[in-house]
């Protein structure tokens, strides 16, 4: 059950949007959701679950905005795109974002672009009435110095890990402007925090991927070439890692009937952390190659950000996570069969 919902659900909620959502769309107009960053790694789960898994309702209109139609941290390119749509619904998710070398290298540069591109898309979406816009964190906002599981009251506790501080600011900041937007205009927009999130058409460049989808490339060109497969760091740090598809599903649901301000967590269970070196062996089964070599010289970056799914587990207790080990089997299998328009 959802809770506070009259509906049963089966388990895997993504094949009964109709019946979830009918009663509180029937009475509004049909929704019109501008989904920026839709050409990245979650706008494209979330294009699928819309397309592929009846995630749209009759009537809406839905818009997947990539970088190439406007520059977000550009007000008036901002500004032109919401005229050009007219959302009444909002899912915010592009960023300037890159791997954990390229963090360090230039944390000032993704600061000051996050910042102005967070807040060109609230500040517009206010402007323009926009019932509820929905915003994507990431776990590397929570501070460095914790206790553990953190959970969505913990943010604001101490300052993030220094490797990137800039990109860690900025988005905590969102949660702080969905909070003033409530208090003084009675906006509902919130946020969520998705913990490592990988799958089809994520970034898998080595330099500024994410570290299972820059592993993935690094091991297809290693067995390719017949090298070793160098692995940056120690593979001791520990991970939740949740597939996108299932972070498109969830998203979904915080669109349409989540109703609180404060974020929420979206993640597998504290459990199911496990250290990195663990998912470069099923990236090796996956893509059947043996010779990893870890290369210690090279820094870990955090070594643990166990969160905790517990609020999200009041809302939806039965909702069922793709294991790892499948997820990362077909993302494996689209990155091979998709290698010449793969982000690399």
């Amino acid at each position: 059950l959802i809770q506070n919902s009259p509906h049963r659900l089966p388990i895997n909620i993504c094949n009964y949007f109709p019946k979830m959502f009918m009663d509180s769309q029937t009475k509004a107009e049909p929704m019109r959701v501008l989904v920026t960053g839709g050409s990245g790694l979650v706008g494209k789960a979330i294009e699928h679950v819309v397309k592929q898994e009846g995630g749209c309702l009759e009537g809406e209109q839905w818009t997947f905005l990539c970088s190439k139609e406007a520059n977000l941290v550009d007000l008036q390119q901002t500004r032109a795109v919401f005229e050009k749509y007219r959302p009444t619904h909002v899912i915010h998710l592009a960023a300037k974002v890159g791997g954990l070398y390229l963090h360090m290298k230039e944390n000032l540069h993704f600061l000051r672009d996050n910042l102005r591109i967070n807040d060109n898309v609230l500040q517009t979406s206010h402007e323009r009435g926009v019932t509820k816009v929905v915003s994507c964190l990431s776990s590397c906002i929570f501070p460095d110095k914790t206790t553990y599981p953190i959970d969505e009251s913990m943010i604001h506790n101490g300052p993030p890990h220094d490797s990137n501080f800039g990109y860690s600011h900025a988005k905590r900041m969102i949660d702080i402007q969905n909070r003033g937007y409530f208090a003084q205009h009675g906006r509902r927009y919130t946020a969520v925090i998705p913990t490592n999130v990988y799958g089809p058409h994520d970034n898998f460049n080595f330099e500024n991927g994410h570290v299972l989808s820059a592993l993935m490339h690094k091991t297809y060109v290693a067995k390719k070439e017949g090298t070793p497969l160098q692995v940056w760091g120690s593979g001791t740090p520990r991970r939740q890692f949740i597939y996108s598809l299932d972070v498109a599903r969830l998203f979904l649901w915080v669109l349409r009937e989540y109703d609180e301000i404060d974020p929420i967590i979206l993640s597998v269970g504290e459990e199911e952390e496990l250290p990195i070196k663990d998912a470069v062996e099923m990236i090796a089964d996956a893509l059947d190659f043996k010779g990893q070599i870890f290369d210690t010289s090279k820094s870990d970056g955090q070594m643990k950000k166990t969160a905790s799914n517990a609020k999200l587990r009041r809302y939806l207790p039965d909702f069922t996570f793709t294991p790892l080990s499948e997820g990362i089997k077909k993302t494996c299998d689209w990155f091979v069969n998709n290698y010449d328009i793969a982000r690399t």
